[in-house]
């Protein structure tokens, strides 16, 4: 890393990546480290993340315990 911060990846890391210059990238800090991800790999990244869970009935149920314990 340089002293203004800049990462400097290898060429042929950009050129396997698929990465051009200008290419915006995300930076997660996981448990195993720091990870550098395009956008569309994030995205897919949180899609497997959620994939089968059901935000949406999850909220509604909270809200209607909570609701339930206001009347009580």
């Amino acid at each position: 890393m340089g002293d203004r911060g800049r990462i400097v990846l290898p060429a042929a890391l950009r050129e396997s990546a698929g990465l051009e210059a200008g290419t915006a990238l995300t930076v997660v800090e996981t448990d195993h480290g720091i990870v550098l991800l395009t956008r569309a790999q994030l995205r897919d990244w949180v899609r497997r993340d959620l994939e089968g869970l059901d935000l949406v009935a999850e909220l509604i149920a909270e809200r209607r315990e909570a609701a339930a314990g206001d009347a009580a």
